[in-house]
C-alpha cells in the first residue's frame, strides 16, 4: 500500500478549498431569465406538480440522484468512537467515490447522537430529500436495530455498507474461490474470526450463497461462540454453535475449508493456516493489517487462495466494488427498498464479471499482459469500467423482479449504454498508468533536485513505489530544504556533480567526446559540461545507472533537450523529436503534438510527427485516431497550411494504410462527429471518436492545448518528449508537485516500454 503522512493528509483535505466535495449547478444561471425559472417565481410550477404527485419530484429535483451519506460517528474506520463531526472526512471521502464510480451526487450528513430513537427520527424526518441513504460507521449492535427501523419507516434504497459491502463483495470472492478449489459451497467448513455488524452480514450472505449454517463457527474476542455461552446478544446468538468442545481460533481453524477475517492483525499464525484442509481459503480482511500476511499464508502452503483488503496484493476485497453500483442500480429504478435479492444479484454479477476477459487496460494498470479467472483473481479490480453495467443493471433486474421498483426498465441494453456513458473519464489513464509504474518502479533523475516542489514530489513517487529517485544537486542544499519542510530522503541517492567522483565525471565526459569528437567537441569541453546536471543525468541513463530523466522546473524548455540529444539521441527511424500533451478531460483524455519543438514542419516532417504520436499513444494501450488541423476541411482553401497538411495526409495514407488518420480539418470538424458525418460522410474519421490531434505548426499546438488547459479547464500532463533512445521528458516551468508526479508516472511507463 502507498505510504503517506500525516502533513500530506492535512494538506491535501485544506489546500484550496476545503474538503472533498462541491455542488455544482446543472442549469443555466447567467441572466434574469434563468433565475426567474431557477427560484422566484418560476420554481413555484415544479412546487405545485410535486404536491399533485409526489413522484414527480424525481422528474423535477436532483432527488433521484442524490444519496445521503450518514453516520454518527461511533464506528469510524479503525478510529472506533471519534464522533460525529470528527467523522466529516470520511463521509465526504464517501460522496467522492460515489461520485467518481457510479455519477451520484451526494450530502454527508453527521448526526450527533448515540441514541437509536433520535437517530432513527433525525433520519426519518431527512428522508424526503434524498432518492437513497447510506449507513456508515455506526457501531454495533445498534447499527442492526437503526438499519431495521429504518427499513420499516422508509420507501426508499437504505443500506449500512459497513455490514454488507464487505458481505457483497467477499461472497462474490467465495463463490469463485471455492469453485477454482473443486469444493462445494454446500460442503464447506467456514471460520469467522469477528463477530461484529460485517462479520453477521457476511455470514448471512454466505449462507444465501450456499453455505450451511452448522457448518459456520464465528469467534468474538472471548472466542467460539457456542450455544454454552451466556453472554451473547441475539445477534450472535442466531450463529452459535451446538460444538462446545471448540474455543479458541487454534482449534476452530484446524480441517477448516475457509478463513474469514473480520477482526484485527496478526492472529492467524502460519501453523493455523497449515492446520486448515487441503486447497484451502484464507480471506484475510482486516485493514491496514490483515490477519496475516499474503506473503506468510502463502508461504504456509502452495495449494492457498489469499484475499485481503490490500491493494498490493492480488484478490483486493474492496467495498467499492460494490455500493456505489448497488445504489446506482436502486436508484434508476426508483426501489423503495435494498432487499436480500438485490444484494445477491449484486454478489453474483460481480463473481461473474471476474470469469470474463479483462480490458486491456486493466491488464495494463497492473503490469500484466494476462489476468485471468484463478487463484490470483478471483475479484474484478475496481478500475474495471464493467462494473458499472455488470452490477448495477443486475441489482436493478432483482429490485424489478422482486417487486420493490416502482419504475421498470424494458431496453436493457440502451440502460447499460447509459451507465456507461455516466463515467466521466478524465483521470482514469493516469490512474491505469500510475498503477502500471507501480509495478515495475524504475529509477529516475531529477536534475533540479535542489528545490521544494522536486523533492516533495520524489518524496511522494518514493513512497507510492512509482519510481525510485536519484537527486541531483547540492547536497547541503538538498538536505537543508528537507529538513525545513519534513521531507523524507530515505532511499533515495543524491549526487552532487560539482563534487562527485573526478574520474567518473571524467569517464561520462569521455563517453560524450566519442559521441561529439566529430562535430566540434573538444575532450576538455566535454569532460567540462559533465558538471552541468542535465549532461550528467543523461549520461547516468546512457550508462545504464538510471532509467529516465525529469528535468525543466526552473531552466527554459530548450535546455534540458540538448544535452538529452546529444548523449542519448533518438530512436533509429526517428528523424526528429517532438513534444506530446495529454489533455484529460471528462470525455477521456485527448493527445496534443506537436506543442513545443517543431517551429514549422515541413509535410514530411509532419507526417513523422504523427507516426512518432501514433506510437507513444499506443504504449498507452488506447488506438490513436488521428486528425491532421487546419484552417481548412480537404482543401476548402488554398495556402502553405492546408498544402502541408494535406501532403501529410497523403504521405500517411500511403505509407501507413493502418493508421486511423484524416485531414486537412478544421477543430470544430474533427471534435464534432455529427458535423463531419453530415459535411464529409467520407471522411475516415466518421464514426472513429477522433482521439489525437496533431498540429500543422507549433504556434497552433501551443496556443491550443494552453486555451484548453486555461479555459476548458482540462488537465495538462507533459510535455512528454517523443523519440529519444532513453526517457527524458521535461516539465513545464514552475509545474506544481501534482504534474511533477504525473510527468514521474508517464516516465516510468516510458521505461518500461523502451526495456
Amino acid at each position: 500500500m502507498a505510504k503517506f503522512r500525516k502533513q500530506d493528509a492535512l494538506d491535501y483535505h485544506s489546500q484550496g478549498r476545503p474538503g472533498k466535495i462541491e455542488v455544482i449547478p446543472t442549469k443555466p444561471y447567467s441572466t434574469q431569465h434563468d433565475l426567474t425559472l431557477a427560484y422566484s417565481p418560476g420554481v413555484a410550477e415544479p412546487c405545485l406538480e410535486i404536491e399533485k404527485n409526489p413522484e414527480d419530484a424525481y422528474k423535477y429535483t436532483a432527488k433521484g440522484n442524490l444519496v445521503a451519506v450518514i453516520s454518527n460517528g461511533t464506528a469510524v474506520l479503525g478510529l472506533g468512537d471519534i464522533g460525529a463531526l470528527a467523522s466529516k472526512p470520511v463521509m465526504e471521502g464517501k460522496g467522492l467515490l460515489f461520485k467518481i464510480f457510479a455519477d451520484i451526487d451526494v450530502f454527508d450528513i453527521e448526526v450527533d447522537t448515540k441514541n437509536i430513537d433520535e437517530f432513527v427520527n433525525t433520519v426519518k424526518n431527512i428522508a424526503p430529500t434524498f432518492g437513497g441513504i447510506n449507513l456508515e460507521d455506526i457501531k454495533a449492535p445498534e447499527c442492526f436495530e437503526i438499519e431495521r427501523r429504518l427499513k420499516e419507516v422508509l420507501n426508499i434504497p437504505l443500506m449500512h455498507d459497513d455490514q454488507h459491502g464487505t458481505a457483497i463483495i467477499s461472497s462474490a470472492g467465495l463463490l469463485n474461490a471455492v469453485e477454482i478449489s473443486g469444493k462445494k459451497m454446500s460442503e464447506i467448513k467456514l471460520v469467522i474470526n469477528g463477530a461484529g455488524a460485517s462479520a453477521n452480514s457476511c455470514a448471512k450472505m454466505y449462507i444465501a450463497v450456499g453455505v450451511k449454517k452448522e457448518n459456520i463457527l464465528m469467534l468474538d474476542s472471548k472466542g467460539v461462540i457456542n450455544k454454552n455461552r451466556t453472554d451473547l446478544d441475539e445477534y450472535k446468538t442466531f450463529f452459535a454453535s451446538d460444538n462446545i468442545k471448540v474455543n479458541t481460533l487454534p482449534e476452530a481453524i484446524k480441517g477448516a475449508d475457509v478463513f474469514v477475517g473480520l477482526s484485527k492483525g496478526n492472529i492467524l499464525t502460519q501453523d493455523m493456516v497449515r492446520s486448515m484442509a487441503p486447497n484451502c481459503i484464507v480471506f484475510a480482511l482486516a485493514n491496514p493489517t490483515p490477519e496475516i500476511s499474503y506473503e506468510d499464508a502463502l508461504a504456509a502452503r502452495p495449494d492457498i487462495i489469499v484475499a485481503t483488503g490490500r491493494s498490493d496484493h492480488p484478490n483486493q476485497v474492496n467495498n467499492v466494488l460494490g455500493f456505489p453500483f448497488i445504489f446506482r442500480g436502486a436508484l434508476d429504478v426508483r426501489a423503495t427498498t435494498i432487499n436480500e435479492e438485490m444484494k445477491l444479484a449484486a454478489a453474483l454479477a460481480i463473481a461473474a464479471l471476474a470469469k470474463e476477459n479483462v480490458p486491456d487496460y486493466v491488464n495494463l494498470a497492473y503490469g500484466s499482459k494476462n489476468l485471468s479467472f484463478g487463484t490470483d483473481y478471483i475479484i474484478p479490480k475496481p478500475i474495471d469500467n464493467r462494473l458499472i453495467s455488470a452490477v448495477s443493471s443486475a441489482v436493478a433486474k432483482a429490485a424489478i423482479d422482486s417487486g420493490v421498483a416502482k419504475y421498470k426498465i424494458t431496453d436493457w441494453d440502451a440502460y447499460k449504454l447509459e451507465l456507461e456513458n455516466r463515467l466521466g473519464k478524465d483521470n482514469k489513464l493516469m490512474r491505469s498508468l500510475g498503477n502500471k509504474a507501480k509495478n515495475n518502479p524504475k529509477r529516475v533523475v531529477f536534475s533540479e533536485a535542489d528545490t521544494y516542489k522536486i523533492l516533495k514530489a520524489a518524496q511522494v513517487v518514493r513512497d507510492e513505489g512509482i519510481a525510485k529517485p536519484i537527486l541531483l544537486g547540492n547536497k547541503t542544499k538538498i538536505i537543508k530544504i528537507a529538513e525545513e519542510n519534513s521531507i523524507d530522503l530515505a532511499e533515495m541517492t543524491i549526487i552532487d556533480p560539482l563534487l562527485e567522483n573526478e574520474n567518473q565525471r571524467d569517464e561520462f565526459g569521455d563517453l560524450l567526446w566519442k559521441k561529439r569528437q566529430r562535430r566540434g567537441l573538444t575532450q576538455y569541453d566535454a569532460r567540462k559540461l559533465m558538471r552541468d546536471r542535465n549532461y550528467y543525468g543523461a549520461m547516468l541513463i546512457e550508462t545504464g545507472v538510471a532509467d529516465a530523466m525529469i528535468s525543466g522546473l526552473t531552466r527554459k524548455y530548450a535546455q534540458p533537450i540538448k544535452p538529452a540529444l546529444e548523449v542519448i539521441g533518438v530512436q533509429k527511424d526517428v528523424s526528429r523529436v517532438a513534444g506530446l500533451y495529454i489533455m484529460v478531460t471528462k470525455k477521456g483524455p485527448y493527445f496534443f503534438a506537436d506543442t513545443t519543438m517543431n517551429v514549422d514542419p515541413t509535410a514530411q516532417e509532419l507526417a513523422d510527427i504523427a507516426v512518432l504520436t501514433a506510437n507513444t499513444v499506443k504504449q498507452f494501450n488506447i488506438i490513436p485516431r488521428m486528425a491532421m488541423l487546419s484552417y481548412t476541411n480537404f482543401g476548402s482553401a488554398d495556402g502553405d497550411v492546408p498544402n502541408k497538411v494535406k501532403n501529410a495526409v497523403s504521405l500517411l495514407h500511403k505509407n501507413y494504410p493502418g493508421l486511423v488518420v484524416d485531414g486537412d480539418l478544421q477543430a470544430n470538424f474533427a471534435t464534432n462527429n455529427s458535423l463531419l458525418k453530415e459535411q464529409f460522410p467520407f471522411s475516415t474519421l466518421v464514426d472513429k471518436d477522433v482521439n489525437t490531434f496533431i498540429f500543422p505548426n507549433l504556434a497552433a499546438g501551443n496556443i491550443a492545448y494552453k486555451l484548453m488547459q486555461e479555459l476548458g479547464g482540462a488537465e495538462a500532463i507533459g510535455p512528454v518528449l517523443m523519440g529519444l533512445n532513453k526517457p527524458v521528458h521535461v516539465l513545464q516551468l514552475g509545474s506544481s508537485v501534482r504534474e511533477i508526479v504525473n510527468m514521474v508516472i508517464i516516465a516510468v511507463v516510458d521505461a518500461q516500454n523502451k526495456k
